[in-house]
């Protein structure tokens, strides 16, 4: 399992900050990649598509900047998201875009590509591709992918069923490549809990939405700071793929969560609202179960400090244990 040099030697914490839909822009990449995790947006984020050219320029160059001034604490590498998928008239602009400026890691979703995975090969990129099962992993795997994203059951906006136990030890019976796990990880406790499953990386999401870089409505940001995993609700309505969305965001937007209508699959379309009127992401707010462990709304630095700091103590907390263990069977031996 072992990593790739741009994903193993230059984090904090392993973690990836996954692509927030509207939310990511380069104050936030910034800011996540100094703090040393990779930071990441979806290139749709950028718009008009000439946008992208100037993002990507801009991230480039103040990472760079970075790194001369703090040689003992370069920042992580960052990475851009390509929605493949046959609704994306963009994808070939894009492409080429993130070709031009080697972005160093590439996420692909919603299919995979070969010549999108050769492109990034090209300038020696990674690429990393989301599923939620074991059939699309493989056929991402057999298309060129360097490493999965397993979204599992809890993860925030387009999410599979499947619990992260049963998704990772799946996958790990065949892929022993870089693995970054998505599913309600909010805390430092989870990242280490992700590793433990067999993941390298967790992907976190939901709890960068209700941060002060993030490009998110305040009372987005207080809904999420308001609830907990059992203010999810998992439908498709919304753009044809099913999803888990903050239910205080249906219920403002005047639907009943406990009786929603199945959207029609062939429907795709990420961001109309599917067969609703009521518009994903702008007016019903994707997140994951993992948010009763987001209390306040900080700085990305300072999220990312916190979930260190958590994870530092839940390792020494499992050593600790672990040593309790190992020491009562010594005495059961003796």
């Amino acid at each position: 399992m072992a990593l790739p040099p741009v994903l193993r030697d230059r984090l904090r914490l392993p973690v990836i900050g996954s692509p927030l839909f509207i939310i990511s822009n380069p104050d936030l990449v910034i800011a996540q990649c100094k703090a040393g995790i990779v930071g990441s947006f979806p290139a749709l984020n950028a718009r008009p598509a000439s946008l992208l050219d100037e993002w990507l320029h801009r991230i480039t160059e103040e990472l760079a900047a970075w790194d001369r001034d703090h040689p003992d604490t370069p920042s992580a590498p960052f990475a851009v998201n390509h929605i493949v998928h046959k609704s994306n008239d963009r994808l070939q602009h894009d492409v080429e875009a993130t070709t031009k400026w080697k972005v160093p890691v590439i996420i692909t979703s919603l299919g995979a590509q070969e010549p999108v995975n050769a492109a990034v090969h090209s300038y020696g990129g990674t690429v990393l591709h989301d599923v939620i099962n074991d059939r699309f992993a493989r056929k991402a795997v057999e298309k060129g992918a360097d490493g999965l994203i397993p979204v599992a059951a809890g993860a925030g906006g387009h999410a599979g069923q499947l619990s992260p136990f049963a998704l990772i030890q799946g996958l790990r019976e065949w892929f022993d490549g870089p693995i970054a796990l998505s599913g309600a990880i909010a805390h430092g406790r989870s990242i280490l809990g992700a590793q433990a499953m067999g993941a390298d990386l967790a992907y976190v999401g939901s709890a960068f939405i209700a941060t002060q870089e993030a490009n998110a409505d305040p009372a987005y940001q207080q809904m999420i700071v308001a609830s907990s995993g059992e203010d999810i609700t998992y439908t498709n309505l919304f753009t044809g793929v099913h999803g888990n969305y903050l239910t205080p965001s249906i219920v403002a937007a005047g639907l009943d969560p406990a009786n929603l209508p199945v959207s029609d699959a062939s429907a795709m379309n990420f961001g109309s609202g599917g067969n609703s009127k009521a518009k994903a992401w702008r007016d019903i707010w994707g997140c994951g179960q993992g948010i009763g462990a987001v209390k306040s709304v900080p700085t990305a630095g300072e999220l990312v400090a916190r979930l260190a700091a958590e994870y530092e103590e839940a390792k020494a907390d499992l050593a600790a244990k672990t040593a309790f263990t190992a020491g009562r069977v010594l005495m059961a031996a003796a």
